[in-house]
């Protein structure tokens, strides 16, 4: 049976390549006898009753953008026992990574047309506003800072973008004192850093979480513990590869509730899929608190 798609286009994403990126993956889908609806530049309003509209006609929803596109459609898509596909557009694609997607709009579109559905896992987030849904990963200290950066750096050459970002965070950041319990054990640590992680990228293809899969259901903890920011800086290469995680300063664990709470000389940020999600409640509050989500997404890929 031919698939029929739904296409929700960010315009914005990837500093506007968006667009361009869906025409030829429409026209091959076409081609090849499959309907094809494109609607660009959806509001969060207008998501979730375009997503119902299409999960309802049958329809593969297409996120065509970032990793905040893919994950603010992930939720609404799996929540209504739909299917999601990806056509990466946005300067990250850290999630389309983890899914092994390609970059060529002609093998993009043999991918929506061909490969099987699998069911992966989710990420809900509680404790920072409105609950939430994450595809990838959540985090909190430096790179929530990093990823602030960089939506002020489009003047750079998308590649040095995030490493632009990454020092600059670096060189100013503060070290926290955080508080993490995974699945009921707790620690603390003076650090840089907690990822929680579905996904082993980030920050345009840093490698932060080796060992992570989306089909585990498990997370995967990442905590940098403090270090000079010269010593950061150095490290920094070995993100990219996962070299970091036989750093002494780190420490890896994993479990399927990560409960976290942190305080500094100031507000401690927390992001997610390149979004901001707010401040980490301080020390002694109630915690934001990250769980598995298992198998609740079904994507082609």
């Amino acid at each position: 049976m031919t698939r029929s798609f739904a296409f929700l286009v960010n315009p914005t994403s990837g500093g506007g390549a968006a667009p361009g990126a869906v025409v030829p993956v429409a026209r091959a889908l076409r081609e090849a006898g499959a309907t094809v609806d494109v609607t660009y530049s959806p509001g969060p309003q207008a998501m979730a009753r375009l997503v119902a509209e299409a999960v309802g006609r049958g329809d593969v929803v297409v996120s065509v953008g970032g990793d905040g596109m893919l994950s603010s459609l992930a939720g609404l898509v799996a929540d209504r026992e739909g299917t999601l596909a990806v056509v990466p557009a946005g300067r990250g694609n850290d999630f389309a990574r983890m899914l092994g997607l390609p970059a060529d709009p002609d093998a993009q579109a043999r991918v929506l047309l061909e490969h099987a559905v699998r069911r992966i896992d989710l990420l809900s987030v509680s404790g920072l506003g409105a609950p939430r849904t994450v595809a990838g990963s959540v985090y909190a200290g430096v790179d929530a800072r990093a990823a602030e950066i960089v939506d002020g750096a489009t003047w750079l050459p998308r590649s040095l973008q995030y490493p632009y970002a990454a020092l600059r965070a670096l060189a100013t950041y503060r070290p926290g004192r955080y508080r993490v319990s995974v699945d009921g054990e707790v620690r603390e640590y003076d650090a840089a850093t907690v990822v929680v992680a579905n996904s082993a990228y980030y920050g345009s293809g840093m490698q932060i979480a080796p060992p992570a899969s989306v089909e585990d259901g498990l997370l995967d903890v990442i905590v940098i513990e403090a270090a000079s920011r010269l010593a950061l800086m150095r490290s920094l290469p070995k993100v990219y590869d996962g070299r970091h995680v036989h750093l002494d300063e780190v420490t890896v664990l994993s479990g399927t509730r990560v409960e976290v709470t942190g305080s500094s000389r100031g507000a401690i940020p927390v992001g997610g899929d390149g979004e901001p999600l707010g401040p980490l409640p301080t020390l002694g509050s109630a915690p934001a608190v990250v769980e598995v989500v298992p198998g609740a997404l079904s994507v082609i890929c």
